[in-house]
């Protein structure tokens, strides 16, 4: 468990566990042995306070439903639910389709697996319709009831059933503002947001959406395998080459979703086109929470925006604003006082993954390339106080600072690799594309990308030195 965390309402961390007696793990581990065989726990554990966490932007106006609630639970609790992890995570698998909460699965992972279907079936000539759908308080909504009957199913021992039962009924919570504390009330629906076991057991609650999906036989396919539906927590994106297509996996979301007591927002849901006729006019399609699903020109999916087009596309226009915001909110703290190399290491540590985030799993156009290495320039320029792009190459050579150029193709290659060790069956299904990325990537630079890279920047800021000094 890493240091540094809140501590509970009982005032302990998880550093206090750590350095303690050696008598409290033989405490613990006895006290853990009856909770399992008396299927109890403590009323001490349903105790949290939750933290209001902004979702947008803190200098608009913020809503109640502006904020998300992260639940503070008792480190000893969730010693327990990791306990509870490590003994029967065989219990908590789900489907290949949904790449959250998974151990080497990412958002990245999945935006590679959507760009590689819908690319394949544009390379076939077919306009490809995607839709995403986003559910109404999802964590908060989650029925105990139905999540209690969904672990039945799964054969789960009687003595952790009776657990998570006691557990749910006694977890009652408080609301933290800076030093404040609300009243006590109950929960009654929804998963604790920053529980250890919360993620996988919400994973459970809605992952019988793709085995409804997969029923229908719509949507696309390749190799056999259904690769019309990808989930990642709460995010669910649909794909299929019509639009009655759609239209069908929609339908059968939204009976899941009624069975299970969810509700689409249709308002934060879209669709969007990509192919030869992306700009078609099309029927909306219909949901039964709430009227038409808009399509629109430009979608939000895991962090990155699809553009809709002929081809697969993402925009960088917030990314790099985001990027500009961290870092003038750096610069203006320590620019004065802090050495380029201190504000060059803050750079790379806090602002720089903004600005390059998922670009290994997407296309990139020359354009966006050069557009990456301009935003870095600009930045560059104002801490140097320089408009020369030629001095900051020198000063970032001095300061082993690789291009972004580079940096992009050992960011590629190291997902490229880590996708390929991937023993997802749907991530199997590209993995052919995936090597023949690499290969290409490999062919130019070599399999240590790293330091050819390095030596590569050497030489390119040699060349770019030896054309100054000519002139």
């Amino acid at each position: 468990m890493k240091n540094g965390r809140a501590a509970g309402l009982d005032g302990l961390q998880c550093e206090h566990l750590k350095h303690s007696h050696p008598i409290a793990i033989s405490i613990l581990s006895k006290l853990f042995r009856l909770f399992l065989s008396l299927g109890h726990v403590p009323n001490s554990f349903g105790a949290s306070y939750t933290v209001p966490i902004p979702k947008c932007d803190s200098r608009t106006r913020s809503l109640t439903f502006d904020f998300r609630g992260i639940s503070i639970s008792p480190i000893i609790s969730k010693l327990f639910e990791k306990v509870i992890l490590k003994l029967f995570s065989s219990l908590f698998i789900t489907s290949d389709h949904q790449f959250g909460f998974k151990h080497n699965s990412s958002c990245t992972d999945a935006i590679y697996c959507v760009r590689n279907v819908i690319e394949h079936f544009i390379s076939g000539g077919s306009t490809v319709n995607v839709c995403t759908l986003d559910l109404s308080k999802a964590f908060d909504r989650m029925n105990h009831y139905v999540l209690l009957t969904k672990l039945l199913d799964r054969n789960i021992p009687l003595a952790l059933l009776c657990i998570f039962e006691k557990w749910f009924s006694i977890s009652i919570t408080c609301i933290k503002w800076q030093n404040c504390f609300s009243g006590f009330f109950e929960l009654r629906a929804g998963v604790r947001q920053g529980g250890v076991l919360s993620p996988l057991l919400f994973a459970i609650f809605i992952d019988n959406i793709v085995y409804s999906v997969r029923s229908t036989s719509a949507g696309c396919y390749m190799s056999c395998v259904c690769c019309s539906i990808f989930l990642y927590a709460d995010d669910i994106l649909l794909i299929s080459p019509s639009v009655s297509g759609l239209q069908i996996l929609v339908d059968a979301c939204e009976r899941e979703l009624n069975d299970i007591d969810m509700r689409v927002n249709v308002k934060k849901s879209s669709c969007i086109r990509f192919g030869p006729r992306y700009d078609a006019k099309c029927a909306d399609i219909i949901s039964v929470f709430g009227g038409p699903i808009t399509w629109v020109d430009s979608c939000r999916y895991l962090g990155i925006f699809f553009v809709s087009a002929r081809i697969f596309q993402c925009c960088f226009h917030d990314a790099k604003s985001r990027f500009f915001r961290g870092f003038n909110c750096i610069f203006g703290k320590v620019g004065r006082f802090a050495s380029e190399e201190v504000v060059i290491a803050l750079l790379k540590a806090k602002c720089l993954s903004i600005l390059l985030y998922a670009t290994e799993a997407v296309p990139l156009l020359s354009r966006q390339r050069q557009s990456f290495e301009f935003t870095v320039t600009r930045i560059f320029m104002k801490m140097f106080s320089t408009g020369s792009s030629n001095v900051v190459n020198e000063c970032l050579r001095c300061l082993n600072f690789l291009p972004i150029y580079l940096q992009l193709y050992i960011r590629t290659a190291r997902f490229l690799q880590r996708f390929l060790a991937l023993e997802s069956s749907l991530c199997c299904v590209f993995a052919e594309t995936a090597k023949l990325q690499l290969s290409l990537i490999f062919s130019r630079f070599g399999s240590d990308i790293k330091t050819a890279c390095e030596l590569n920047n050497a030489v390119y800021n040699k060349f770019n030195q030896d054309d100054i000094n000519i002139v």
